[in-house]
């Protein structure tokens, strides 16, 4: 397919309830949408990066910069017929696996429509239905988390994931168990911690937690294995993991034992792919995280998780706990398996409502203008 045009729309979307990790407290998510036009279908992806480099090096303007000026003039007006093509024109440009990833979906959504199948398909999922769980921020008083846990609970949601920070752990975990002993339980410590911390995570081995998530330094691997090494409870990676390769490195020296796989930070589907079956080979469980994606993120993630490694529950959960007004359609409901149905129309299988898009976006670029 001959790329005619592409378009990128900067969003800021206002969340239904403020969100907090240890690296702050959000009000709004910001993301890039790319959409590709070729031979009259659209593809769309989203660019996940943030307003800051807090969690990724990325930002919205960091990758806007990128694709504008140099992954877009790789594409542009080039037939373009698998997304291996893409991945290896992208080859040359380094780091920036945010603004990479946006383009390269939107480009296996377009050719997933161009063959009238559905995106699942196209991957190589094998479900209809991808299990989910829940993301819990931070909260003020354990109080008020304790309710937020009691809601999603209520909601159908049967395994929770905590954000912990040095302060915000032990007690908060152990209050949480006592509460919902049986409740699949994991926490996530956004790289909050060092070595010098390793007995809070010994203590958190009693919990039996699904896994600790990334507790040490968001580039480490060589402290993760020492400190795997000290404890019951699986540790997870994910801000480490930026490639296949990162992946293989931490896999090598056993630094963890299950990978949290985000499109946007490995660079594309292209990537997740490798290292699913990577870690299928090696019998190292994945699953999906989130990034608080508009439905069109969300469609993409729902989509990869019906991949067989893809055996724990994901943070993808129901569009109406992020957005009371998302800008695709449809939204994604929580079944009562706890689980999100795939969408089976051909590519993403959702469309973007022009109005909304509109009401919330900040800019927007059209190449060529």
């Amino acid at each position: 397919m001959k790329i005619e045009l592409i378009e990128l729309h900067h969003l800021d979307m206002p969340l239904v309830h403020p969100f907090e990790t240890s690296f702050g407290r959000d009000y709004t998510r910001p993301c890039i949408l790319v959409a590709v036009r070729a031979e009259g279908l659209t593809g769309w992806g989203e660019c996940v990066a943030d307003s800051g480099p807090w969690y990724s090096s990325e930002t919205i303007d960091t990758a806007w910069h990128i694709l504008r000026d140099f992954l877009i003039p790789e594409i542009l007006s080039r037939t373009v017929d698998s997304p291996a093509e893409v991945v290896t024109r992208f080859g040359r440009v380094r780091g920036h696996p945010m603004a990479r990833a946006g383009l390269e979906n939107a480009i296996w959504d377009l050719l997933a429509q161009a063959q009238g199948i559905s995106l699942t398909q196209m991957l190589g999922g094998r479900r209809d239905r991808s299990p989910v769980g829940v993301s819990i921020g931070i909260e003020p008083e354990l109080d008020l988390l304790l309710e937020k846990v009691e809601r999603h609970v209520a909601e159908g949601y049967s395994r929770v994931k905590l954000k912990i920070k040095p302060g915000w752990d032990v007690d908060v975990v152990r209050a949480v168990r006592e509460r919902w002993p049986d409740l699949l339980l994991q926490v996530d410590a956004n790289s909050a911690y060092t070595l010098d911390h390793t007995p809070i995570f010994q203590e958190l081995d009693q919990f039996d937690l699904l896994l600790i998530e990334q507790p040490l330094h968001h580039e480490d691997i060589v402290d993760h294995a020492k400190l795997q090494a000290q404890l019951q409870t699986p540790v997870c990676l994910d801000e480490s993991i930026h490639s296949p390769e990162h992946a293989r490195w931490a896999l090598d020296i056993n630094a963890c034992q299950i990978i949290n796989i985000k499109v946007g930070r490995v660079g594309g589907l292209t990537a997740m792919r490798q290292i699913h079956d990577m870690c299928a080979e090696r019998g190292v469980p994945v699953w999906c995280g989130g990034m608080l994606e508009t439905n069109v993120g969300r469609a993409a993630n729902v989509a990869l998780a019906t991949l067989p490694n893809f055996t724990l529950p994901g943070d993808i959960s129901a569009s109406a706990r992020y957005y009371h007004e998302d800008i695709a359609e449809p939204n994604f409901t929580l079944n009562d398996d706890s689980t999100l149905s795939v969408p089976a129309g051909p590519g993403l299988g959702v469309r973007i409502i022009p109005a909304r898009l509109a009401a919330v976006r900040l800019r927007h670029l059209s190449v060529p203008e």
